[in-house]
């Protein structure tokens, strides 16, 4: 029988709840630190909580289905989600990127985590391995490993944050079963040229057809809107058959704490029924079924609509300007809402912690696969941007 000094419980699942991921714990310090010394005070840059308000379109949305008591909004949907709102994502897909797609490619979640989640669950088993390039967002590691499957990571690029073929091909194998791609990537806010996805995409079709494995492209998308410069981003259903897309609407409507997000398997995948009836099979085992049904009749709606990204790009402007003055070396960010920093000392975590000194709430990269980097996410108040500076010019010089 078990002790009562040790309770029967999954021991992995212990070690990931008794430690936050560095994001989450410095997020949670800051809170802390706020109580102490005001709200203002803290320079909090860690957590990708977007603080551009969501659309108005959004919130007439929420607030006319709330007041319509003829309209179930509360129920449950189906559970891959309502027909409705699969028609009007399926609809979009089509009329923005022109790829076949109907409500039954479709299955509405909680958010890109439990889109991951999902679908590393449906197309992974024991034994398999899961690619990812460096950097990378941390909870990969953790979604990989919750579907059965080992983790591989491909060394990072770190003269153009592309992606380091050479040793892609390395790393490509027998258990090799899915691939994600992140772009904008969180954390350098670089965009995957089309040089490199074609690339990409030849590379892994080659493999498939020289092994006759089924190797699937998971195309993590919550930054997809969040792009400057006139770049493009690729859509990878255009170029790869065997693609997933994880898709968010946290980032593009700032709704992350309504958790709503999508898979889309693309038709054009390999026996795409049943890797779809395996995603709706994976859902059910992880008990991610009918995302907030408030929430997905308000997405249906205005299914292309996007938060004023121009607070971003001036956020981003304002920030990497200033700091490549006061003598930062700084990864120019082509999207999402983060800027990517060379550490001036070898060690990250160590400057992370002078920065804390400050009231600086930055995120060592250690932990994304790419270390000697520090992450800024600039999804913030202007203002404060503004107000950190001279502590980031202090910081840089006292070293």
């Amino acid at each position: 029988m078990p002790s009562e000094n040790k309770p029967a419980i999954n021991g992995e699942s212990f070690a990931l709840g008794s430690e936050r991921s560095v994001i989450r714990e410095i997020f949670e310090y800051g809170n802390a630190r706020a109580q102490l010394v005001g709200r203002e005070n803290v320079y909090d840059f860690s957590l990708g909580n977007p603080a551009v308000p969501t659309p108005e379109c959004i919130n007439d949305a929420i607030k006319e289905l709330v007041g319509d008591s003829s309209f179930n909004v509360h129920g449950y949907t189906s559970a891959q989600g309502a027909l409705p709102v699969r028609e009007s994502i399926a609809d979009s897909i089509r009329g923005r990127f022109g790829v076949a797609a109907s409500a039954d490619n479709i299955y509405v979640t909680c958010g890109a985590a439990a889109s991951l989640s999902v679908t590393l669950n449906a197309v992974c088993s024991k034994g398999d391995e899961v690619i990812a390039f460096a950097p990378f967002f941390p909870e990969y590691k953790v979604f990989a490993e919750g579907a059965g499957a080992s983790f591989v990571t491909v060394l990072p690029d770190t003269d153009n944050f592309q992606i380091n073929f050479d040793d892609l091909e390395k790393k490509l194998g027998a258990k090799t079963r899915a691939v994600i791609v992140n772009s904008p990537n969180n954390p350098s806010g670089a965009v995957l040229t089309k040089n490199t996805v074609l690339r990409l995409c030849a590379v892994l079709r080659e493999f498939c057809q020289k092994t006759g494995n089924t190797v699937y492209l998971i195309s993590d998308e919550p930054y997809r809107e969040l792009v400057y410069d006139g770049k493009e981003v690729l859509y990878f259903p255009s170029y790869y058959e065997n693609t997933i897309v994880c898709y968010s609407y946290s980032k593009s409507l700032s709704l992350a704490g309504e958790r709503i997000g999508y898979i889309f398997v693309n038709p054009a995948v390999t026996a795409s029924r049943d890797v779809y009836a395996a995603v709706c099979g994976a859902a059910r085992k992880l008990g991610f079924v009918c995302a907030p049904s408030l929430m997905q009749y308000a997405i249906a709606k205005n299914p292309n609509a996007v938060s004023d990204i121009s607070v971003y790009r001036q956020n981003r402007d304002m920030l990497y300007n200033a700091l490549c003055s006061f003598g930062y070396d700084c990864v120019y960010p082509d999207g999402a809402f983060y800027l990517f920093v060379r550490s001036p000392i070898a060690d990250a975590k160590e400057f992370c912690e002078r920065a804390r000194a400050l009231d600086l709430l930055l995120v060592p990269s250690d932990s994304f696969g790419c270390k000697g980097f520090v992450r800024i996410s600039y999804c913030v108040d202007g203002k404060m941007i503004e107000r950190s500076l001279p502590l980031f010019k202090k910081l840089i010089e006292s070293l």
